[in-house]
């Protein structure tokens, strides 16, 4: 637009006009201006009327035709006038949210100065600022709405909280049963001691039963309230007792519940909630979760010191090291070192430089959701991170809008949506509840981060942070802040004679060197995790693995079912041991021939123990 012409008060005197509606004139042979004065005529619609001066300079005689071409002029129903920086947000003052621009305008100490010289600078270059605007928003800009995209959002965070459900009640008994490897009933009796204050730091519905039912009730009730969500059955409700029974569940599982995904559910299931209240602020607290959660994964990268992400040469282990490989893993674990450094250095890029563009113009956004879906498609194929990468991929999709989702989907798929979409506004008492609820999030999230930082937050700012820290409304991230280089494997045994043993097979980990690595998305198997996180610790730190081994011993049915095989199904063992391995890819050659991985004996992890009177 051009630039300011000097008169830039409101309250210069313009002899009234006979539009019931205030103007704003623009050049109307100014592609930048036009571009903008359509844009901004979908956001205030009907409440201000857009002409070009060409058109109308005639109805304003007191104004020079050398004001109309330096700037934008805003003409009040009673002659009042604005021009440049300040006609735009007078004008943007008419469309719902927007007035907060004009109130710093005329409030802030020098907001209005440097508006008037960004002005100024912006309307001596049109022709370049016009060509970016279409490059940065395209041709056909438009406010953005996201109605259809909180719809789906919603839904297809359903089957995410499904697959997170369903996984663990197939596990839960094994687990956390009264048979299981850790029952829930010790850790209610150990806490009960602590009075009621044990409410308040274990928030969950097993304090009123913690029977093997209750944790049945909690897991396919959830399952059944994320079906609901899926079919847009009572979203809110759905919503709110998914995270309740979720948060009970994490608190239930203790360690097997201990991951970054299981707060990283938490933290979504709560932005999903505020999302289906106003959409609006629900999108922008996905990607502020997004870019917390990318960026952050790449700072605890390089501040940790690690010398293989500093010198690029991570992914030389990954893919042999990370916790359940997929087939895949084999062969990324093969590619040129070379190219495994550059594939370092570009997700490093991903982690620590994409996610700022996530608050860019929306091609920006655009580029930051196709460069994280590749990382996360990546990832996925070399890896089995259970629903996690999904997840990380659906809070891309607040990146779009709805524009950009209807040159997406398909025509029918389109219809069906729009069919149940609602676009009612939110009422202001529900937009104020949620926005400030979402500025909390924001501020709990900026303290955690200033933690990881290595920050010293003020006392005020951490108590507040340890009110709410139970309910895990945010959590900290960051993934693989250190690359382990070698792949430690535990096997256990069981013998009748303490001459010859027989191993226990697990499901997904690796055991038999002819096994080839299976896939088991979204399926989070925790046992097998844990005992990758076993093996880089002492076994005299993890009392979870003495228990694990006892109810072997005593070959309870719920433990056993969480295995691959049991070499005992008719008698228990009377002994049972852990081995210590060295676990690498088999060569080429012994690949074809179906073996996938080699394996050297370190000694022993765990010596050989048996039941107490045998």
């Amino acid at each position: 637009m051009p630039e300011n012409s000097g008169n830039q008060s409101a309250d210069a005197a313009e002899a009234p006009t006979a539009s019931q509606r205030p103007q704003l004139i623009y050049d109307g042979d100014c592609g930048f201006c036009f571009y903008w004065a359509r844009y901004w005529e979908k956001l205030t619609g009907d409440k201000v009327e857009y002409r070009p001066y060409q058109q109308v300079a005639a109805q304003h005689p007191t104004i020079p035709e050398a004001d109309f071409r330096r700037a934008v002029q805003y003409v009040a129903p009673d002659g009042r006038r604005a021009s440049a920086a300040e006609a735009s947000f007078v004008t943007l003052s008419h469309a719902p949210g927007k007035g907060f621009w004009l109130a710093l305008y005329r409030h802030l100490p020098g907001f209005a100065a440097v508006s008037e010289r960004a002005y100024a600078f912006i309307a001596a270059h049109r022709p370049a600022f016009y060509r970016l605007s279409l490059l940065l928003w395209g041709m056909n800009h438009e406010p953005p709405r996201y109605e259809l995209i909180s719809f789906l959002f919603l839904r297809l965070f359903g089957l995410i909280a499904l697959s997170a459900f369903v996984s663990f009640a197939v596990q839960a008994q094994g687990l956390i049963g009264s048979r299981g490897i850790l029952p829930l009933a010790g850790l209610v009796d150990a806490l009960a001691r602590l009075g009621p204050q044990r409410f308040v730091l274990m928030p969950m519905v097993f304090w009123l039963n913690d029977s093997d039912i209750a944790i049945h009730a909690v897991c396919w009730a959830g399952a059944g309230l994320s079906l609901m969500l899926v079919f847009n059955l009572l979203p809110r409700v759905s919503l709110i007792l998914i995270y309740a029974l979720y948060l009970s569940l994490f608190y239930a599982g203790q360690t097997f519940m201990s991951f970054q995904w299981d707060t990283f559910l938490l933290e979504t299931t709560i932005v999903a909630l505020l999302m289906s209240f106003v959409p609006t602020t629900g999108v922008w607290l996905t990607r502020w979760l997004l870019f917390r959660f990318m960026f952050m994964s790449g700072v605890v990268k390089l501040l940790s010191g690690d010398p293989n992400w500093w010198g690029l040469t991570a992914l030389n282990y990954h893919f042999l090291t990370q916790p359940l490989p997929t087939p895949l893993a084999w062969y990324a674990a093969r590619l040129p070192p070379g190219l495994l450094s550059v594939a370092t250095g570009a997700m490093l890029v991903v982690e620590l430089g994409l996610p700022f563009l996530i608050f860019c113009p929306r091609r920006l956004r655009f580029v930051a959701a196709f460069g994280i879906l590749l990382l996360q498609c990546c990832i996925l194929l070399t890896g089995n991170y259970n629903w996690f990468n999904l997840q990380t991929m659906l809070l891309c999709l607040p990146l779009l809008d709805d524009a950009a989702l209807r040159r997406i989907l398909p025509s029918r798929l389109l219809g069906l949506l729009q069919a149940r979409v609602s676009d009612a506004a939110p009422r202001r008492p529900v937009k104020v509840v949620v926005n400030a609820l979402a500025v909390l999030m924001v501020f709990l999230s900026l303290i955690q981060m200033d933690l990881r930082f290595g920050g010293s937050p003020t006392d005020a700012a951490i108590t507040i942070d340890g009110w709410f820290e139970p309910l895990h409304f945010v959590s900290p991230y960051g993934l693989f802040a250190v690359m382990t280089t070698t792949r430690d494997e535990i096997v256990i045994q069981g013998s009748n004679d303490g001459v010859e043993w027989r191993d226990y097979e697990f499901r997904y980990k690796p055991g038999d060197v002819m096994r080839r690595p299976p896939w088991n998305i979204p399926h989070q198997p925790r046992l097998d995790w844990q005992m990758w996180f076993a093996a880089l610790d002492d076994p005299e730190r993890q009392p979870w693995f003495s228990s694990f081994l006892a109810r072997l011993l005593e070959n309870e049915p719920s433990v056993a079912a969480l295995l691959e095989t049991n070499p005992f199904p008719d008698k228990p063992p009377t002994y049972v041991r852990a081995e210590f391995y060295d676990y690498t890819y088999a060569g080429a050659e012994e690949h074809a021939a179906g073996q996938w991985w080699d394996r050297r004996l370190l000694g022993l992890y765990f010596p050989a123990a048996h039941l107490k009177g045998q």
